[in-house]
């Protein structure tokens, strides 16, 4: 059985790699990069690197040539994203993949946020493909909120603009060791996986970084306009700022909140708390801070 993960030197394909490693030898290990010049450490161990680019059809259809199980990581490139996932579902249904897995995004089927109905394409395309197939419907990495830590640690106020909303942060390990656990295990054929920790508001985030950092959290709730003001002052193309502000409005309506064990059930063991998780990605600020 050969195993190809897409984007395998981005933040979560690189940690899928490094679960595989765990269980499987690493000459059925496969990846598709844009770069392979990045993924010589990948080569080093033992990893087929291959060209993949979600742009380029025939560079997909070479790369998944002899590929056995597929993970397709979601694209990062708004934009763009529905054509170079299809682009990348016709690519394997040419290669002969016998198995895709996706990452996608929360509630998918019926999501009301606007860059979640990309994934919701993608998951169509993917079940009218006839490749056995697995959903992994990602909730949201608790590393998304590394500017807000960072800020807060530099003693700004923690910004809410998603009012109570909840969402079910897990550290992206727990995810990118649910994906392994689906590529080298049986009995995931055609299944769609919420993949949540615990759904817990900005405010409850915000008391475990204060616990563990000790320190006073100082937490300043904005309304959806204030906050695309706060965006569009720091920066952030005019173009994106309405998405961003979409985003904390359907957070804040429950896009995010999900009861769901399929991660726990997924990796064998309870999602990794999020007191833990912060507390080494603290320590990884501080090393980046000194």
């Amino acid at each position: 059985m050969k195993i190809l993960v897409t984007g395998a030197t981005g933040k979560l394909g690189s940690l899928v790699v490094d679960e595989l490693l765990k269980v499987v030898p690493s000459d059925t290990i496969a990846v598709s990069v844009r770069d392979p010049q990045k993924a010589v450490h990948l080569q080093n161990k033992g990893i087929d690197v291959r060209y993949g680019n979600f742009n380029d059809y025939d560079s997909l259809v070479t790369a998944f040539t002899g590929i056995d199980r597929l993970l397709i990581i979601s694209s990062d490139d708004v934009l763009n994203r529905t054509t170079q996932h299809l682009t990348a579902v016709r690519a394997a249904q040419a290669a002969n993949v016998k198995f895709i897995a996706y990452t996608s995004a929360p509630k998918a089927t019926y999501t009301t946020v606007e860059p979640f109905k990309d994934h919701r394409m993608t998951e169509e395309a993917i079940a009218k493909s006839g490749i056995t197939y697995s959903i992994l419907r990602n909730n949201w990495y608790v590393e998304n909120e590394m500017n807000t830590f960072q800020a807060v640690l530099n003693g700004m106020p923690w910004i809410i603009a998603s009012s109570q909303g909840k969402a079910g942060w897990a550290p992206r390990r727990d995810y990118a060791e649910a994906a392994a656990r689906v590529l080298t295990g049986s009995g995931h054929e055609n299944s769609v996986y919420e993949l949540s920790g615990e759904p817990l508001t900005q405010k409850e985030l915000a008391d475990i970084f204060a616990e563990v950092t000790q320190q006073e959290v100082q937490l300043q709730y904005l309304q959806p306009e204030e906050y695309g003001q706060m965006l569009a002052q720091s920066g952030i193309p005019d173009s994106f700022v309405p998405i961003l502000v979409h985003m904390q409005v359907e957070i804040g309506r429950g896009a995010l909140e999900i009861e769901s064990s399929d991660l726990q059930r997924l990796i064998g063991r309870t999602a990794t708390s999020l007191k833990d998780a912060l507390s080494e990605i603290t320590k990884e600020l501080a090393k980046g801070n000194s």
